[in-house]
């Protein structure tokens, strides 16, 4: 879901106005031969793998790129550009130096939607998707996840929490956005099940293709609250001047430990190649000044891992 540009973009300019495949080119900062992202600290230099680079799939290698698709704006992870062309976040600038570190070019292409990114891996349309996805026991059965972050899901309510929406058990009869096909959406879903079991209102669940289109639902008044990943909910309430808060942080909200990833093929060459890579872009600091760039230190994992996700 990059340039060292500061988080500025508005809200208005984080739609990608193109989809399927319309957010074809590569932008600038995803060259493998563009210049490393930078942190607080530094740049950390990267340099390709030649050992990593010749165990690429043979095709990867022939090509020289590997094909990255997204849903869209994810931010802070991936932000699409007015062009309909570039991303920028913390899923874009490792995309750079993952470019760099395997020696090929890293292209990013946009679909329309979660469940359109994982068919389109899943039928070898594209290579991977950079993510991060959620990583799910029932989707493993279909793509590997190459875990690079943990996350957590909170609620996104306007100032005040007017509807005082602090926990799942307290949406019973609100309006509730979600991103559609995603984790969140099947909690939520769920939820309202519960909520009609016990005699309650059911969860009025609005389903939508992307993060900013969620956000401007509860904006408007048309959703109550917006139920995502606490990372994005965090740059978009940082964003919305005043106008947003986070609630119900600090708990599990019907989820156990919540990891997510790259996403590859299932059972394919590229799986392995990424998680070694993903762990040397962490030891080297790469990774940690890419995420300390975008406001995600709580999100770091010590070591990337493959299908962690146990439920």
């Amino acid at each position: 879901m990059f340039t060292s540009r500061r988080l500025v973009l508005t809200l208005g300019a984080l739609s990608c106005t193109a989809l399927v495949a319309a957010c074809g080119s590569n932008p600038p900062q995803a060259e493998p031969g563009g210049s490393a992202a930078t942190g607080s600290g530094g740049t950390v230099k990267v340099s390709e793998d030649k050992t990593l680079h010749d165990k690429l799939p043979a095709k990867v290698r022939t090509a020289g790129k590997l094909v990255s698709v997204n849903s869209g704006s994810f931010p802070p992870y991936e932000i699409a550009g007015t062009d309909g062309h570039t991303l920028s976040g913390a899923s874009a600038d490792l995309s750079a130096a993952l470019g760099r570190l395997l020696g090929v070019k890293i292209e990013d292409v946009t679909a329309d939607g979660l469940p359109s990114v994982l068919t389109g891996i899943k039928a070898g349309r594209y290579d991977f998707a950079m993510g991060p996805v959620g990583d799910f026991k029932e989707r493993q059965g279909a793509s590997d996840f190459v875990d690079w972050v943990r996350e957590f899901v909170v609620f996104a309510v306007p100032k005040g929490n007017p509807k005082k929406i602090t926990s799942l058990d307290t949406a019973c009869g609100q309006k509730v956005a979600v991103m559609a096909g995603g984790s969140a959406e099947g909690v939520i879903k769920k939820q309202s099940r519960t909520c009609v079991k016990d005699g309650k209102s059911a969860v009025q669940v609005q389903s939508y293709k992307d993060q900013p289109s969620s956000v401007l639902a509860v904006k408007s008044g048309r959703a109550d609250a917006f139920f995502s990943s606490q990372a994005p909910l965090t740059y978009f309430v940082k964003e919305s001047k005043g106008q947003l808060e986070l609630a119900g942080t600090g708990q599990s909200n019907g989820f156990d430990a919540l990891y997510q990833g790259a996403v590859v093929p299932k059972g394919g060459e590229l799986r392995d190649v990424l998680h070694t890579a993903f762990q040397k872009l962490i030891d080297n600091g790469t990774y940690g000044q890419i995420m300390k760039k975008w406001g995600l230190e709580d999100n770091q994992l010590k070591q990337a891992g493959i299908n962690l996700a146990k439920s």
